[in-house]
């Protein structure tokens, strides 16, 4: 079977839209930086595909707030090559500042600008896979596909693309559907692999008109089922690794509990012999503080319980409790606090006697408590980032945006 060099590969993320499911996580910053596993979520897709040997990504970015969280963190792609050593390094490219009407019309930017021979792949920016990419590309080349689509089996159709197929052919592909009336239980990951010929789709007179009356031109409920009318052949793929969507705040901490268990992705030196639990350092500071919480939980002055993720630099008072649990780096945790099934960003500071079930705190965030006013946030509250929570407060269920004082 042909093996296609990855290093030939253009792969498209795109990254559009405020990404409300996740507001206000995503208020001030892309959906594809949210911090995840104490890291941007991209981040992980990237690093996994660059490790099989692909060099080249393009964001298929819209909007002020996405091109500055993107760039920003990752720039040119200089500064993650170095933090993962790929060598020779990856490179990172944006879509010029023209406004798409969807992601299918993002990728007709992208290729009006760059000039792309390969087969391109597309990835979306909230989703962690397992994703083998030379077998797809085998997949998508042996069957001479057009457009191969990554399929996955859910138990709810609900808000997927869902396909029906053919042996391996999509048939038919519906956004979106009623449950009641999906065609099958395959829905769309989206990710997919595209041949370079898809530039010449644009010039077909109904995408081109589409185009001038500036109509919406999105992958699912768009251009798929419009490669599928016109008899091009597409493929479904089904992915054989897991597939997470992370587009709401339920989704990211189910997410994040489950691949916590696993040991995703975590650095094997940072594990505790013995324990579902990672302590992370990188520097002779930040491994003394590692080792403060460690002799802390070996002596029972705090508890770390279940599956545990604490990033660098973090101070852990005596008396607290973290279970199914993460940490982000340069957080203070006080003395009574109890944090489970929760994530925690980076740079907050906890005060004694808080209690967090099941709810995230952005970035910068100040809890304050007291043994007299303990505060309670639970119920699946999403914090935004720089607010503070002054003592006494009880959130259940609670949205709260970026730089308030509750």
């Amino acid at each position: 079977m042909y093996r296609m060099d990855l290093s030939e590969v253009r792969v498209v993320i795109p990254v559009g839209g405020q990404a409300t499911r996740l507001h206000p996580l995503t208020a001030e910053v892309s959906k594809a930086c949210v911090r995840f596993l104490n890291r941007p979520l991209i981040e992980i897709a990237i690093a996994e595909l660059a490790k099989q040997g692909v060099k080249h990504f393009i964001f298929g970015v819209k909007g002020y707030i996405n091109y500055r969280s993107l760039h920003d963190y990752f720039d040119d792609g200089t500064s993650i090559s170095a933090k993962y050593n790929i060598k020779p390094r990856i490179h990172i490219k944006y879509q010029p500042h023209i406004e798409d009407l969807g992601s299918a019309d993002s990728l007709r930017i992208i290729l009006d600008y760059y000039e792309i021979p390969s087969l391109i792949a597309v990835v979306q920016g909230d989703n962690i896979f397992n994703l083998n990419l030379a077998d797809l590309l085998d997949f998508h080349i042996s069957h001479e596909a057009f457009l191969t689509i990554c399929l996955t089996r859910v138990d709810d159709v609900t808000g997927y693309g869902v396909a029906e197929i053919e042996g391996d052919r999509i048939v038919r592909f519906v956004e979106k559907p009623d449950p009641k009336e999906a065609p099958s239980n395959l829905a769309n990951t989206g990710i997919y692999i595209l041949s370079p010929e898809v530039k010449s789709v644009y010039a077909d007179p109904f995408i081109r008109d589409k185009i001038q009356r500036r109509e919406r031109l999105d992958f699912g409920k768009d251009f798929i089922p419009y490669l599928i009318e016109r008899g091009y052949p597409v493929y479904g793929y089904l992915l054989k690794g897991q597939w997470y969507d992370l587009g709401t705040p339920a989704n990211y901490l189910t997410t994040m509990t489950e691949l916590l268990r696993s040991g995703y992705e975590l650095e094997p030196s940072w594990k505790v012999e013995g324990y579902n639990i990672w302590l992370q350092s990188r520097s002779s500071e930040s491994l003394r503080r590692r080792n403060e919480i460690l002799k802390k939980m070996r002596e029972g002055k705090i508890r770390l319980e279940g599956s545990v993720l604490i990033g660098r630099h973090c101070q852990i008072g005596e008396g607290s409790v973290i279970k199914d649990s993460v940490i982000d780096n340069f957080t203070i945790i006080g003395r009574n606090v109890t944090i489970e099934g929760s994530a925690v960003l980076d740079r907050c500071i906890i005060y004694d006697n808080t209690t967090i079930r099941r709810s995230i705190i952005g970035r910068h965030v100040i809890v304050k408590s007291s043994p007299i006013k303990p505060t309670l946030i639970e119920d699946l509250s999403v914090i935004g980032d720089d607010t503070i929570i002054e003592e006494g407060c009880k959130l259940a269920s609670a949205k709260i945006y970026p730089h308030n004082r509750i």
